[in-house]
């Protein structure tokens, strides 16, 4: 049976040690930290997020403001907001909550943000220069990926990491990222049009599945032993469920438990990280700001 990959206890740890480095970053600059997050409209799940990522910014030291706006907001007065905010010495970190409205480019938003204050990694700058290995902002799910398998000894020199999925969220700079010097996989990316996709899942010895469908990866598709992250969260049916419905991976998580050597549980695996790795990235960017 697997070992489970604690992600709440790590995402703790990392949590931790962002919350040394802002104090020392106040007791130099003589200011904390300043994380902006922007929400569009009332998403519900949007709001879930947002109130997360700002209560564990609170508890790190970090200062940390919501600024909500309408979801009938144009896209000029967002990017105007933006604009103030880029200006603005007090922060270090600008994250606009997505997804967007329809009638906001969210391509455009993302190239508005100072590359410098761009915590969530998207900015075309910062992907260039994780493509490159160079040092940037990079974007948080990936990242706290890469943490949990250093934190955890899962070697990654010379393993084979197969990546399901080709998103530019999670599948592209996590690709990036283990293909790094220091880190050194060798990596394949397969898609919704990989054939054969099980043949290549089986060669991975460490999987990650960023496919965005319920339990699509199953234990006929992981090689014995491999470790596997789990990075989907969805919802799916279920009546003996007070909220009448629960929460699974794209990873068929209790058969393959049977057949992996390590894994991300759904949830408190990859969810907790990404936010720790948010938190990370702002204080990595008030140190270069000053």
């Amino acid at each position: 049976m697997a070992q489970l990959i604690d992600g709440k206890a790590i995402a703790a740890a990392v949590r931790a040690d962002v919350a040394g480095g802002a104090a020392a970053f106040l007791e130099d600059a003589g200011r904390k930290p300043g994380l902006r997050v922007v929400l569009i409209g009332e998403h519900p799940a949007s709001q879930s997020y947002v109130r997360a990522k700002a209560r564990a910014a609170g508890e790190a030291g970090i200062e940390a403001e919501t600024l909500r706006r309408p979801a009938d907001l144009s896209q000029d007065d967002l990017l105007t907001l933006i604009a103030d905010l880029n200006a603005d010495p007090a922060v270090d970190g600008i994250l606009v909550q997505l997804p967007l409205p329809d009638q906001i480019d969210e391509t455009a938003v993302i190239r508005a943000i100072d590359p410098a204050k761009d915590v969530d990694g998207f900015h075309p700058e910062n992907v260039g220069k994780l493509v490159l290995g160079e040092e940037t902002l990079e974007p948080c799910t990936p990242a706290g990926i890469v943490e949990m398998l250093r934190r955890s000894g899962v070697e990654t020199s010379g393993a084979h990491t197969v990546v399901v999925g080709r998103s530019n969220i999670v599948g592209k700079p996590m690709a990036s990222l283990m293909l790094r010097r220091g880190i050194d996989s060798t990596v394949t990316v397969c898609h919704s049009r990989t054939r054969d996709l099980p043949s290549i899942t089986r060669q991975a010895d460490i999987l990650v599945a960023a496919i965005g469908r319920p339990e699509f990866v199953t234990a006929d598709m992981v090689k014995s032993g491999a470790t596997v992250i789990d990075v989907g969260i969805n919802r799916v049916e279920d009546e003996t469920r007070e909220r009448g419905y629960r929460l699974v991976g794209d990873v068929a998580f209790d058969a393959v438990l049977e057949v992996a050597g390590a894994i991300t549980p759904v949830p408190g695996g990859v969810g907790p990280m990404t936010i720790a790795m948010l938190l990370q990235n702002t204080l990595q960017a008030a140190r270069r700001r000053g």
